[in-house]
């Protein structure tokens, strides 16, 4: 007999992403999955992000799109989940009453379980946890979320909110996890948590993200492993002195600074100022030359001023980190800004954001012409038209830079690592050929 299909639309960020991933392979035993597909499916699940306001927006433009179907009968079940359905389940459900269930950030298998009781009696004892998940990212990447929440108190942010404190997931989980990923051909395995830095202080006090990687390094079909959204304060030198010399972690690391002016970053609660974020720049560059830096800035934030923003422009410019992007600040519901007064216009802010890319646009491409000529490791992702596309070990996929390698000079596959020498230099992307 036929399995009805389930398309499993996942909207936000690679957290999120994995939360699908582990869904899907709790339903698979009774349902065909596929992911942010196009093809006609019988039930739709959307993961939804409520972070920021275009986050929301984009989730509820996705609700009432399938809302839409499921009303022309063109589906026959829609249920929601994620972080919008856990913060505003309640006005959900009032507007939008096409849909089956909403669901917040329960447990994998709370949404399973309630899903296929409705849809088919399975009884709740039938779906233990298991450490599979059905990948949407090509069979040679995967991100690993080693934790869930968030124990720092940032006051623009609301994932303590909705995603509750720091809970790290046991190790050995982790490493079962990662050892089941190695066996599905996983090559470039990519941290991911709201803050890895802070991975084990909430078993025994002690950070473990050290610990961690290095039991990680064992398993030795991962050629790559990539570091997702650190924090400034407290990130262990004994980690940037790992990654300088250990070849099979990448030279990156995602880590958020939000701003640089001390008065700023003191109203965002960030616990550093402008002296020990330039410090924490200046250390991890010097104890693992080439590193590349990904970060993000928020401008506009309440009582920004002119003189704060140039101060942020001006650092921008000195640190010239390799990526960087902005956001205009959105008050969120329930956190500490969003009883500040948000007294910077939007087209004040929507000028900042487009200063500040400008600025990184430039610096992108000179970063990048300083890299023509030289020959560089890379993973080919995808074929696009007349291009393999690849990544470096400075580029983490869908967010960087990527290389892009004509079709008719070699004979390449997904998945494959070559050796690739960079020819050509655009804003963000960069040319090669195979060697």
């Amino acid at each position: 007999m036929k399995k009805p299909i389930v398309n499993i639309v996942t909207l936000g960020c690679s957290k999120n992403k994995v939360d699908s991933e582990r869904l899907a392979a709790s339903l698979s035993s009774r349902y065909d999955i596929v992911h942010d597909s196009d093809k006609k499916s019988d039930v739709v699940i959307i993961n939804t992000c409520g972070f920021i306001g275009d986050a929301k927006e984009e989730s509820i433009d996705t609700i009432l799109e399938y809302a839409e179907l499921r009303r022309a009968k063109k589906i026959k079940k829609l249920y929601v989940t994620g972080c919008l359905s856990q913060r505003y389940r309640k006005d959900l459900q009032e507007e939008i009453h096409e849909v089956d269930g909403f669901f917040g950030v329960e447990s994998v298998q709370m949404i399973a379980k309630d899903i296929l009781s409705e849809e088919l009696g399975v009884r709740s004892e039938e779906l233990g946890y298991n450490h599979e998940r059905i990948l949407s990212t090509p069979d040679h990447y995967a991100y690993l979320k080693i934790s869930e929440g968030c124990n720092r108190r940032c006051a623009f942010c609301a994932i303590p909110l909705i995603r509750g404190e720091h809970v790290s997931v046991p190790m050995a989980d982790l490493i079962k996890e990662a050892e089941l990923l190695a066996k599905k051909g996983v090559k470039e395995l990519i941290l991911i948590a709201q803050d890895l830095t802070y991975y084990g202080r909430d078993i025994d006090g002690q950070y473990h993200i050290v610990e961690l990687v290095k039991r990680l390094l064992e398993i030795k079909e991962f050629e790559w492993i990539r570091l997702h959204y650190g924090y400034p304060q407290g990130f262990p030198d004994e980690l940037l002195d790992l990654m300088n010399n250990e070849p099979r972690i990448c030279n990156y690391i995602d880590l958020p600074l939000q701003h640089i002016s001390t008065p700023i970053l003191k109203n965002m609660r960030r616990g550093v100022d402008k002296e020990q974020t330039i410090h924490f720049v200046t250390n991890a560059r010097n104890r693992v030359p080439g590193i590349a830096f990904r970060t993000t800035f928020i401008v506009g934030f309440p009582g920004e001023t002119e003189e704060q923003f140039e101060e942020l422009c001006d650092f921008v410019k000195e640190m010239k980190f390799e990526r960087a992007g902005v956001f205009a600040y959105s008050p969120e519901e329930g956190t500490p800004a969003y009883e500040m007064e948000d007294d910077v216009p939007e087209e004040v802010k929507q000028e900042r954001v487009d200063t500040i890319m400008a600025i990184q646009q430039n610096i992108s491409l000179e970063t990048n012409e300083k890299r023509v000529g030289t020959v560089e490791k890379v993973l080919v992702d995808r074929i696009e038209g007349d291009y393999y596309i690849g990544r470096t070990q400075y580029d983490s996929p869908e967010v960087d830079d990527e290389v892009l390698v004509s079709v008719d000079s070699a004979e390449l596959n997904v998945g494959d690592f070559v050796n690739v020498k960079l020819v050509k230099a655009d804003y963000f992307d960069l040319y090669g050929e195979v060697i």
